[in-house]
Parts: C-alpha cells; structure tokens; sequence
C-alpha cells in the first residue's frame, strides 16, 4: 500500500484501533482530537483515549476550539492531506474543512447504516434489541451520518452483551475495515452506494432521562434497556426511595434462580419474586427479570448476592421508577 498523507479525526476509545491500524499500516498520520476538558468532582483534567495514544506514538495533535479558525485550516493546508479519517470524533465537521483533502473524508460508523445514524449507534441497537449490528466505511458530507457507503463488515449480538462488549468488537472491526478500504482507494476507485432514506433511524445521544426502568415494560425491553445503558449512564430504579444502578441481568434462565421459590401469584410489575442467592428476580410487564449486579447510588459494583448479604430485601417489596412513584 502507498502510505497516504493522513488527517485522522477522533476522540474516544472507540476510535483507538483506526489510529493503531493506520500507524501500523505505514500511513502518514494527524491527529485532530476534541479540546483536554476537566472531569469528575475534582475537576482534573484527563488526556481522551485518543490524544493519549497519538502522544505515545509521537504523532502531531491538533486540538482546535473552533474548526473554521483560519489558523487551523491554515495548518491542515499546508500538511497537503491525501484523505482524512474521522472516527467518533464527536462534532460535526464544516464544508470548509471536507474540501481540504485530495480524497475526501471518510467516516468509521459504528452501525449498519443507513440505521442508526448519529450520537450513539451501539447503545441504541442494544436498546433496541438488534441481533445483529456492524461496521460501515462511509463518505462525509454535512448532513449527518448520510454520505455514500463503500465498504460495511457485520457482527451478532449477544442476547447478554452489553454496548461496551458490543462497542469494543466494532472498534477492532472498524480498524480492519479501515486499512482494507484506504488500500483500495489507493490503488483504484470503488464503487460507493447511496443511503436508502425510507430505512434510516437515528440515535439520539444518551442522557440520564433514559437510566430510569418502567417495570411495565417486558423482561426483554428492559434487559436490553440495562445493557445498552451499560457503561453509562446505567439503568435505574428505586428501592425504599433509594436509588439503585442496575448493571446486569438475564432474562430467560430457564427457571435457574426460581425453581425451588413460590412464586407470588400475579406480581404487580416492580415486584420482587425471589431474592435469593445470585439474583434478584423481578416481576415485569411481561415474564420476570433476573438481576445479577447491581450499584446503590454513592456505592461500588457489587453482585447481587453481596448486595442482599449486606440489605434487607424481601420478597415482596416492589422497586419504583423514581421515588414518587
């Protein structure tokens, strides 16, 4: 493969594996990555998965306030891009700067398109249910996430997978798919297909108005609900007005964590059916939730056997959606 002259757009951990393949793959490489913001209750300042890497490699980075700066397009400019890259880069990218390079923009998306446009690709097809979910190879244009499809690779979906297991495989995926499609644009053009508009659906960016559990809901809404919303920001419920994270849970078992229980008759969604042993079972909408991990607000991780070591819970009790409810 020629090594191309590369401007490579991206922040989190996702977009880590498309900087290491392209780095490894020989490529001339900038880095442009979100402005150092500071986090948590102290307010400290932590380097993005992406920034730290590039510093590891010796790679220029660039961290722009503002994309239309004439001093940062100026830089660029001068680099004579042969293409750029963007992965989970997190703004959207003005036509100012999509003119700059010789081969256009191209886009790592963390789903099949055109479904799941937008903030959060992964999370929504767990949410959702998706049994399958994948990589495309996309061109940039303005509109979001709309450009022309060159190249796709797909993944299943675990019934028990949460969208950081899923997230994790995609970005190795993406990485790969990556370094396969620049070494054909290399060396020839490929064909690029259009989005069907009547298909798309977006994701919206998470927020916490999405942790809360409806317990009227199904088991199976809600277990994808808790492991979509895994690592952040969690689902949530509400036990004797205490909030409690839901980390994992299961919700066809066969019976495992209740065949030797009485099952109360016609729980009340919210309910509490069994609380023995390595589950919490929850009365739903429709069938019963098993709880295997589980976080009380303020507190660590904890497995749902050392949670009821260390709480009263009884059979019985019922969890709420907030603590007015």
């Amino acid at each position: 493969m020629t090594p191309l002259r590369v401007l490579f757009f991206g922040t989190p951990e996702f977009a880590v594996p498309s900087l290491t393949a392209l780095v490894e793959a020989g490529h001339h490489v900038v880095v442009v990555t979100q402005p150092d913001k500071p986090r948590g209750r102290g307010q400290k300042v932590v380097l993005q998965a992406v920034k730290t890497v590039a510093i590891d490699q010796g790679l220029p980075v660039c961290q722009p306030d503002r994309l239309k700066d004439d001093g940062f397009l100026a830089t660029l400019r001068d680099l004579r891009p042969d293409i750029a890259v963007v992965a989970a880069y997190g703004r959207l990218l003005p036509q100012v700067l999509l003119d700059l390079p010789k081969l256009g923009f191209l886009n790592v998306h963390a789903s099949l398109l055109p479904r799941w446009r937008g903030a959060a690709p992964v999370h929504r097809a767990v949410i959702a249910g998706d049994a399958e979910t994948g990589i495309t190879i996309m061109r940039v244009v303005l509109a979001l996430d709309a450009g022309p499809m060159l190249a796709h690779t797909t993944t299943p979906v675990g019934d028990d997978e949460t969208s950081l297991d899923v997230e994790r495989r995609l970005a190795l995926a993406g990485g790969a798919l990556l370094i396969e499609t620049l070494d054909r644009l290399s060396r020839e053009s490929m064909p690029e297909v259009a989005q069907d508009e009547r298909l798309v659906t977006y994701a919206s960016r998470l927020d916490r108005r999405d942790s809360p559990i409806d317990w009227t809901r199904s088991a199976r809404e809600i277990h994808n609900q808790i492991r979509g919303l895994h690592p952040w920001p969690l689902a949530s419920t509400v036990l004797g007005g205490r909030r409690l994270l839901v980390r994992r849970s299961q919700n066809d078992l066969g019976g495992r964590f209740t065949e030797n229980v009485k099952r109360p008759p016609r729980s009340v969604p919210g309910t509490i059916v069994a609380a023995a042993g390595d589950a919490l079972t929850i009365a739903t909408g429709t069938g019963d939730l098993h709880i295997l991990e589980v976080q009380p607000e303020g507190r660590r991780p904890m497995s749902v056997r050392d949670f009821l070591n260390g709480t009263h819970v009884s059979v019985g009790d019922r969890f709420a959606t907030s603590p007015d409810r």
